[in-house]
């Protein structure tokens, strides 16, 4: 009986396109992914203050974001789909943020109070100004598709691809959200 560890076992010699199966499926490098995580962190977190209401949960969310796209970084063949990849999971991640929210303030009896933090006196600055104020009062979706095409600079077509939504429905979403803050912006002034 042969061990399996035995040398006289044969060993498998790759086929032609083996080499070139095995760079495709190389995925995006740390070095790509880090060097994304550089450039690109401050407007993902940008994006998730938009969609969220308090800095430490868009750190949160886009810290996530990274972990999972570098966990899954073997799948992203395409790596300059890398920044793509990103930005949805930072919307999905804000969208599982705020369910959790709903579902955390059914069940508590009382509110627990705010913790103040250093980063949350800079983010109330923010909040003072007009259009954010105006963004909240739009619907979600409408705000997601405002965020998503003008904030992150996505065209229609992939906002579609990140929401889920037909391009049709994205055209409709940021036509009547543009309509809403225009209203909105009117009466503040």
């Amino acid at each position: 009986m042969i061990s399996p560890w035995s040398p006289a076992r044969p060993t498998r010699v790759p086929a032609q396109g083996a080499e070139s199966d095995d760079a495709m499926a190389a995925g995006t490098t740390v070095d790509h992914l880090t060097e994304t995580y550089r450039v690109h962190y401050k407007s993902l977190l940008g994006l998730a203050a938009l969609l969220l209401d308090d800095t430490a949960s868009c750190e949160d969310v886009v810290q996530e974001a990274f972990i999972r796209v570098h966990s899954a970084r073997k799948r992203v063949r395409e790596p300059e789909k890398t920044l793509a990849y990103l930005r949805q999971t930072v919307v999905n991640l804000s969208r599982s943020a705020l369910r959790r929210r709903i579902v955390g303030l059914k069940l508590l009896s009382k509110p627990m109070p705010d913790m103040a933090s250093a980063e949350e006196g800079a983010y109330e600055q923010l909040e003072r100004d007009e259009l954010i104020h105006a963004m909240r009062g739009l619907q979600r979706r409408q705000r997601e598709v405002l965020v998503l095409r003008y904030f992150a600079d996505m065209t229609e077509a992939q906002v579609a691809e990140v929401l889920g939504l037909s391009l049709g429905s994205v055209k409709a979403y940021g036509s009547r959200g543009i309509a809403a803050l225009r209203v909105a912006m009117e009466a503040a002034s």
